[in-house]
């Protein structure tokens, strides 16, 4: 690197991340925004954002470098995530940025972007290119033609009407929904779906809670996957009597589950039961899944008679595996779901559709449609251990337990397959933190005990 080029600590593998004033500015995102405008030789870019105090202000000065490179901008204003990925083939844009932390801390902000066909950046692939040249920071004069387009009343038409292809409204029934946006992006946009289900007649009823977009995050955070932000939904579909709760993460690209109980459902289950209702549309389709649990979505999907394959953990490979495979969905256990018919991108606002449609054709409450699944392969979550050699632990562990595996798999941290019990290892990119998952067959005393073995053998002292 020159001597007079400043590396952007706020470049990640996938995106761009960074502390407000320290890694991310305005002036840091004006030169991100001409960047990509250069490397990806970009004349129209769709442009949305979260509703972050910053956010604003960030995407301004991302419009403003656009412009400068001469530009044709979209923009979509407060928007999710999923709607600038669809935005972006929608018009045949050349790529696509939302200013979004998602459910980073209030001092974050940042941005997730993509490439024409609504592709995965990565630093093989653009992003690499885009840093190169924000480092640079030696774009010269503003070149002619550039412009800004309000386009959110247009976008969000046509991306309601496609979620809406994803759901038959026929086979729904009576359900009441507590809704937990968060404060977050995902109040007006559900609003816009609520009001497309009931001009056709749909027969749900919504309890909206936390809906208003409020970027000071009045309720906290908006990230439901910590068990400390669960109560609130939990609470409140249990006083309501509800049949099902729904809680999105800031930029809702993600979508999680409590059943009637108030129960949260785990990631890997709803995955299993998104696969199978694929498959039951789509009989021998491929499913994608990540390495991290994977027996309940591998059976689950082998008795549909689908074809399951693994990726790595991180939305570009499941991306990538994806159009690859052709397949026509894919989930990770941290709640994103991926589908072929959305761009091939993840959605927050699909899976919950295709939830209701489930009980609606069944009669179940979501509480009964998972209930074997949980029963047949118990899993532990993941757990986080903060170590301070990431490493040694793990070469602890594999001493421990790889002379007895009937299978091992490398493709994402450390899984090994123990025959009745199965463990899979993975380390931080950012921290020094192991996360740690295991699951059994139909035996969660097993579970509990390996949980219990495992987590001795990770703290305890060398």
């Amino acid at each position: 690197m020159p001597a007079n080029r400043t590396p952007l600590t706020c470049f990640k593998a996938y995106d761009i991340r960074g502390r407000l004033g320290q890694d991310l500015d305005a002036g840091i995102a004006y030169r991100i925004g001409r960047g990509f405008a250069r490397a990806l030789d970009a004349r129209r870019v769709v442009l949305g954002r979260d509703i972050r105090a910053s956010s604003a202000e960030l995407a301004g000065a991302v419009a403003k470098a656009l412009q400068d490179e001469g530009v044709e901008v979209l923009d979509l204003g407060l928007c999710g995530t999923e709607e600038m990925y669809f935005a972006v083939t929608h018009f045949g844009a050349d790529g696509g940025v939302e200013v979004t932390a998602s459910h980073n801390p209030m001092d974050y902000n940042g941005m997730k972007m993509v490439r024409a066909g609504s592709a995965p950046l990565d630093t093989a692939t653009g992003l690499g290119a885009i840093r190169d040249l924000a480092e640079a920071d030696d774009f010269g004069a503003p070149r002619p033609g550039g412009s800004v387009r309000d386009v959110a009343v247009e976008a969000r038409a046509a991306y309601v009407a496609r979620v809406m292809e994803f759901v038959d409204v026929a086979a729904l029934r009576p359900l009441k929904i507590v809704v937990n946006a968060g404060n977050g992006a995902a109040g007006p946009t559900f609003d816009a779906i609520a009001a497309a289900l009931a001009e056709r007649g749909a027969p749900l009823e919504f309890i909206r809670m936390h809906h208003q977009p409020d970027g000071s995050f009045p309720n906290g955070i908006p990230n439901p996957l910590l068990p400390e932000n669960q109560p609130a939904t939990a609470d409140a579909v249990r006083t309501a009597g509800a049949d099902l709760g729904l809680a999105w993460d800031g930029d809702f690209d993600r979508c999680f589950f409590f059943d009637e109980t108030g129960a949260f459902i785990d990631g890997e289950y709803m995955v299993g039961l998104l696969a199978a209702a694929f498959l039951a549309r789509e009989p021998g389709a491929r499913i994608i899944h990540d390495p991290r649990v994977i027996w309940n979505t591998q059976d689950v999907v082998a008795k549909a008679g689908g074809h399951a394959v693994q990726a790595r953990t991180g939305h570009a490979f499941l991306k990538a595996a994806l159009r690859a495979h052709d397949a026509v969905y894919g989930g990770e256990m941290s709640a994103h779901h991926y589908f072929r018919d959305f761009v091939y991108c993840d959605s927050g606002m699909i899976p919950w559709l295709l939830v209701v449609e489930l009980m609606g054709r069944s009669g179940q409450d979501l509480s009964q449609l998972v209930a074997a699944r949980r029963a047949a392969f118990p899993s532990s979550g993941e757990i986080n251990f903060l170590v301070e050699d990431v490493p040694a632990i793990r070469q602890r562990v594999e001493a421990e337990y790889g002379p007895d595996a009937v299978a091992r798999d490398e493709m994402d941290g450390l899984s090994l397959d123990m025959g009745e019990w199965r463990l899979n290892l993975r380390a931080s990119n950012t921290e020094p933190v192991l996360r740690l998952n295991v699951e059994s067959r139909g035996d969660r005393a097993l579970l509990e005990r390996k949980v219990a073995d495992l987590t001795r053998l990770i703290t305890e002292k060398a």
